[in-house]
């Protein structure tokens, strides 16, 4: 699952809000899904049931993966660390999940309990916005060409040339 973490360590992003950020992430690993052949579900019903009044409900997860001939694989996408995410992943896990917490943010990012596999993506917070590995500056232009420096005549000598014309 290491490619998980390098997929979301190589994106690039600059200036994107806290939705934004988490719909690319959930972007990233559905596609990364979808790339290693599995089926992908988006909002997917976990295990755990929402709190009272709506606790005829199931909670989601962000995404969850099939796998033909191994255990589904669940994620969750958070920018802050969250207890009730922690007791989801814990619940999928007792059902026999493979849990991945991608928690992204500019500080610290906690662990989290065995057997949940945290993916950190640290990132840099500026005026309420978010950048993932800042974009290299455009390159400059090529130096001027190089010649031999000319002197100009000098006042007298400009006297000694023949009139323009």
């Amino acid at each position: 699952m290491e490619d998980l973490g390098e997929r979301l360590a190589a994106l690039t992003f600059r200036d994107l809000t806290q939705e934004q950020v988490t719909a690319l992430i959930i972007d990233t690993v559905a596609a990364w899904g979808t790339g290693q052949g599995w089926r992908v579900y988006r909002r997917a019903p976990s295990v755990m049931r929402l709190p009272p009044p709506m606790d005829r409900q199931h909670s989601v997860l962000d995404v969850a993966l099939a796998r033909p001939g191994a255990p589904p694989i669940v994620v969750e996408v958070d920018h802050t660390d969250r207890r009730r995410t922690v007791e989801k992943l814990l619940a999928e896990a007792e059902e026999g999940r493979i849990p991945f917490w991608v928690r992204w943010g500019p500080g610290r990012i906690a662990e989290a309990p065995a057997p949940i596999h945290v993916v950190p993506l640290r990132v840099t917070r500026h005026q309420g916005r978010y950048s993932h590995h800042d974009l290299p500056a455009p390159e400059h232009s090529p130096p001027p060409l190089t010649g031999e420096a000319a002197e100009l005549p000098l006042a007298d000598e400009a006297a000694e040339l023949p009139p323009a014309g």
